[in-house]
């Protein structure tokens, strides 16, 4: 029990990692972004390529980071510059016209593209004893690049100027534009920021399973899961959420097998929207 315990935190973190770039969009920019998934996904493609080619893994990694974001920039500065043009709900419906055909598009490319083509990393050890528990060296890797990415992104929203600038741009988008903050270009920093924690969480994803051209929808629903527990607004939220609903996927997986395991998540989910509706711990950064 206290190894799937132990999954379940890390399959949490992981999931949180995933969720938290659609926290900060839809915080900063006011767009559900339903593409989200397939940020991960060009991530993780991207670090297979460039494994293919021979780089070191670790330099691999780096760079397929740095193509999400790199992805995220261009589709900020593009496809959702007419989203920003909007406010309010025509904002979020134009948003999500326009991520959720991104989404198509990308998963097409990729099929056709580079249909035969997966992310699988493998350590050289693949399991520790500790404490009397076998852990997997994939499970302890994943948790420290989770909660070195969260670690380092609280520091930077709450111990420096520009994070400031963006905390005070998701508590009012209007009033920081009166003092001014030019919210556009914290939006696109926001966006690649997003886009390259989406990455990582993807090649966090290759160290359990193959990360696929196909997947990018999954891991977006999982994400969109999380992050409406937590509090689309809230980075604290989507932590908690996120360790919260990967123990009880892993103890579901254990118990009842993966068939039930998606409705007994998406139950969790709704009795916990019902009971704090507005997320776990809305609206704080």
């Amino acid at each position: 029990m206290i190894a799937i315990l132990l999954d379940g935190i890390v399959q949490g973190l992981q999931l949180s990692l995933m969720a938290v770039g659609i926290t900060l969009i839809f915080g900063l920019g006011g767009v559900l972004n339903l593409a989200h998934g397939q940020f991960a996904v060009v991530g993780g493609i991207a670090t297979a390529l460039f494994v293919g080619e021979g780089l070191h893994p670790l330099a691999a990694c780096v760079l397929g980071v740095l193509t999400a974001g790199l992805f995220g920039l261009v589709v900020d500065r593009t496809l959702l510059v007419p989203a920003y043009r909007c406010a309010g709900e025509e904002r979020l419906l134009l948003g999500l016209l326009i991520t959720l055909g991104l989404s198509f598009a990308v998963n097409g490319f990729l099929d056709l593209r580079y249909a035969d083509v997966a992310l699988t990393l493998r350590l050289p050890t693949p399991s520790y004893e500790l404490g009397g528990v076998t852990v997997r060296s994939a499970s302890i890797v994943a948790a420290l690049i989770a909660l070195g990415a969260f670690a380092l992104l609280f520091a930077f929203l709450k111990g420096t100027l520009l994070g400031k600038v963006i905390r005070s741009i998701i508590q009012n988008e209007v009033g920081a534009g009166l003092c001014g903050i030019n919210p556009g270009r914290i939006r696109t920093l926001i966006v690649v920021l997003s886009a390259m924690l989406a990455g990582l969480g993807g090649i966090a994803q290759g160290l359990f399973s193959s990360v696929g051209t196909e997947m990018g929808n999954e891991l977006t629903s999982f994400a969109l899961i999380v992050a409406v527990v937590g509090g689309v607004r809230s980075i604290n939220g989507t932590l908690a959420a996120g360790v919260l609903l990967g123990i009880v996927n892993a103890f579901a997986s254990y118990l009842v097998g993966a068939y039930m395991t998606l409705l007994i998540l998406l139950a969790t989910a709704a009795f916990t929207i019902l009971l704090r509706p507005q997320g776990l711990f809305a609206y704080r950064t």
